[in-house]
């Protein structure tokens, strides 16, 4: 998951959609050796509601369409992330295995975010404008680049705040998220850094009740550090862009005029895909269809940035049921269950990201998967009441 977009961006891919197909069959793997939940089967009726649209995809797309094509890359995100959470509902895992998940997500991203930086050396030639960036992106989806970016930037936040290293380790982790935020926000795509930030509110409100008075404290220092090392990443990056970075977070233009549409052209997808729900309720419009519809309706080829409304939207009311499932387990789940630190961080990340992004990578619905899992904390030795002898 963590390498999936590093992977995209130089062809080093089989096929595009390799990494979800990936995680779909290590999780499979583990299916077949290890037990399950009972409880799970709410994911295979997700699942298997999604069905009905690749009947219809198959009835209504034209001849002109790779129909095959359209519906494995719009089905894998959905399927990914189905299979995904049935393996980790309700399984146990312990709070040392899950920080050692969360240092897997970060290796291959800080190899991204170096290739970053020797890829495009000077930002002040290439950043003209406010709109997304491609060339400070590694010549791929701005999008997706912030994304993974952004989520080594929370893993670099939660080690900061939990380690308890000697202070010079932890500057470290500093540094990595500085570089990591930097690249990340002169991509100028917004909701891979606004995602990230919530993530880490959210984490930190949680902590921050958990923990100690000690602890407490330790944290209202850190926090103070962070947030130095925050503000001077923004006008390292503000710099580098010639300003433009500020004009693109006040929704401006290169030439400082106010943009009307803040959501750069999403609501009309949004209202597009609402639309054919509304013409088509119970079954949808068909696995991929979207796309086709707008082209034919608007003359434009637009993939859709919002999962939620293209769920619906492609399949009906059986898309309508899916999406509460997911919207409404972790939920529930999180009711019984409260021992997952970093539950709302990762509820909150897949929410936010298939908003903005839909489901181009694996990391959405794989890291839904890690807030169905329940963690697992040593508890501390009590010492021995007979000193130990040599």
């Amino acid at each position: 998951m963590g390498i999936e977009v590093f992977l995209r961006m130089n062809g080093g891919t089989v096929f595009y959609e390799a990494g979800k197909y990936l995680v779909i069959l290590f999780v499979v793997m583990g299916l077949l050796s290890n037990s399950f939940s009972n409880q799970a089967i709410i994911y295979l009726i997700y699942i298997l509601l999604l069905i009905p649209g690749i009947f219809v995809a198959v009835t209504e797309m034209g001849f002109e369409s790779d129909i095959r094509r359209a519906i494995a890359f719009n089905l894998s995100g959905p399927i990914c992330l189905g299979i995904t959470a049935f393996y980790c509902y309700k399984r146990s895992l312990s709070f040392k295995q899950i920080k050692i998940i969360l240092l897997a997500f970060l290796f291959p991203l800080i190899s991204m975010a170096v290739y970053l930086v020797l890829y495009t050396p000077n930002l002040q030639e290439i950043i003209t404008s406010t709109g997304s960036n491609f060339s400070a992106s590694g010549g791929f989806g701005p999008n997706q680049v912030a994304t993974v970016l952004g989520i080594g930037m929370f893993v670099l936040s939660t080690r900061f705040f939990m380690s308890r290293e000697l202070f010079y380790h932890r500057i470290i982790d500093l540094i990595l998220f500085a570089l990591l935020g930097f690249r990340a926000l002169v991509t100028f795509s917004r909701g891979g850094v606004i995602t990230a930030t919530i993530m880490i509110v959210f984490f930190l409100a949680v902590y921050y009740f958990k923990v100690n008075i000690k602890t407490k404290f330790r944290i209202k220092f850190s926090l103070f550090v962070f947030l130095m090392m925050v503000v001077f990443t923004w006008l390292v990056s503000s710099i580098q862009t010639s300003g433009f970075l500020d004009k693109r977070y006040a929704n401006q233009d290169a030439a400082g005029r106010e943009k009307e549409d803040i959501t750069t052209g999403r609501t009309d997808l949004l209202a597009f895909e609402i639309g054919e729900f509304v013409d088509n309720p119970f079954l949808g419009i068909g696995v991929g269809k979207v796309k086709e519809a707008r082209l034919n309706e608007t003359g434009v080829a637009a993939a859709s940035h919002n999962e939620m409304s293209r769920i619906v939207a492609e399949h009906g009311l059986f898309g309508v049921f899916a999406f509460l499932i997911l919207l409404l387990t972790p939920l529930v789940f999180r009711m019984r269950n409260r021992t997952n630190l970093f539950f709302y961080s990762f509820y909150l990340f897949w929410l936010l990201t298939i908003n903005h992004s839909a489901m181009r990578i694996a990391a959405p619905a794989f890291i839904y998967g890690l807030c169905l899992l329940n963690i697992t904390y040593e508890t501390p030795k009590t010492k021995s009441l007979h000193p130990k002898h040599d």
